[in-house]
């Protein structure tokens, strides 16, 4: 009754006092235009390695619905990466499925292996919760690996020959073609982006948040936070998916690699370096950590030891991520 309306006017006027969405618009757009203008200024490297940052912040983008706005850490997360990569490199593989048909399949099966684990999942919290993904991602792993006929196993398997480009109207586009490429990297981080800050800023988003910061408070006014959460899975893999089957269009390769433990660990890495629970954490931590890989790689073999020291002073220095010492220091309206 009247409690809960305080509630509600409660949330609503914190989360509008701290967030402007006219201004958030204007940033989301401004970012997008630097992102698709980049590409006609950028060498044939970056332009390459800016296509694939994109990809993976989508993917990275997805994983931060669930720990930055519903406070749920996953340790299984590749295995919506990979999900969504293998549906659609196997439907292009073995059964000749076009490039837009194979994607809608990468993510329809995804969103059902999010739903499924979601169910079981969410019946624990904490800890449990993060061994329970954890498990379930070394399943996907260790099935990609037995059911070789399909996935080939450790090696993977290319889709360069298999591919056709793609039509629409009287143009073809193939997927290798660089530009091609990058735009389509630049439309999947845009609706991830644009998908991220409807939902941050509705009255669900609202209510994620407060699951995040108070799950007994938010049970206590009246919220189904256990459907709550199975949304938040959902559309947390779902994004995932549909990064996974992007990646494998626009780069050709389909590998277990994809679904082991590390590649579930990337996209906590790079939300926690950009920032956790904002929208453009995820593409400046991946960003950051890509470059960094790459530059001490070709500089030292012991690359791996500088990047930890690096990302541990970083978190020492910011533990709210870098874009969160930016909103906390300087612009708090940053969604």
């Amino acid at each position: 009754g009247a409690d809960r309306e305080t509630n509600r006017a409660f949330w609503r006027g914190t989360w509008m006092n701290r967030r402007s969405p006219k201004k958030t618009a204007v940033l989301m757009a401004g970012v997008l235009l630097l992102l698709f203008v980049l590409q006609f200024i950028l060498p044939a490297y970056h332009h390459s390695t800016f296509s694939k940052i994109m990809v993976l912040a989508s993917y990275a983008m997805g994983f931060n619905i669930l720990l930055g706005y519903t406070g749920l850490m996953s340790l299984g997360h590749a295995m919506f990466f990979s999900t969504g990569m293998y549906a659609t490199g196997i439907s292009v593989y073995h059964f000749g499925y076009t490039g837009i048909p194979a994607l809608g399949i990468g993510v329809l099966c995804t969103v059902l292996v999010s739903m499924l684990l979601g169910l079981v999942a969410l019946r624990t919290s904490g800890v449990s919760f993060l061994i329970v993904t954890l498990m379930f991602g070394q399943a996907v792993f260790l099935s990609i690996l037995y059911f070789d006929q399909f996935t080939l196993g450790q090696d993977g398997f290319t889709l360069t020959k298999e591919l056709e480009p793609l039509v629409l109207g009287n143009a073809s586009y193939s997927y290798t073609d660089p530009t091609f490429k990058y735009n389509a990297a630049w439309i999947l981080f845009a609706l991830s982006l644009v998908i991220t800050n409807i939902l941050i800023l509705s009255p669900i988003g609202r209510v994620l948040i407060a699951i995040r910061e108070n799950e007994e408070r938010t049970q206590m006014l009246g919220y189904n936070t256990y459907l709550y959460k199975l949304f938040a899975m959902t559309l947390s893999g779902a994004l995932s998916g549909l990064a996974g089957s992007v990646h494998a269009l626009l780069f050709s390769y389909v590998g277990a690699t994809f679904a082991e433990i590390h590649h579930s660990i990337a996209p906590l890495l790079w939300t926690l370096l950009g920032g956790v629970g904002t929208t453009l954490g995820p593409l400046l931590g991946t960003g950051i950590m890509h470059y960094l890989i790459d530059f001490t790689s070709g500089w030292t073999s012991a690359y791996l030891l500088i990047v930890g020291a690096i990302l541990v002073l970083l978190v020492i220095g910011a533990p709210q991520g870098l874009m969160g010492l930016v909103r906390q220091k300087r612009f708090p309206w940053l969604p």
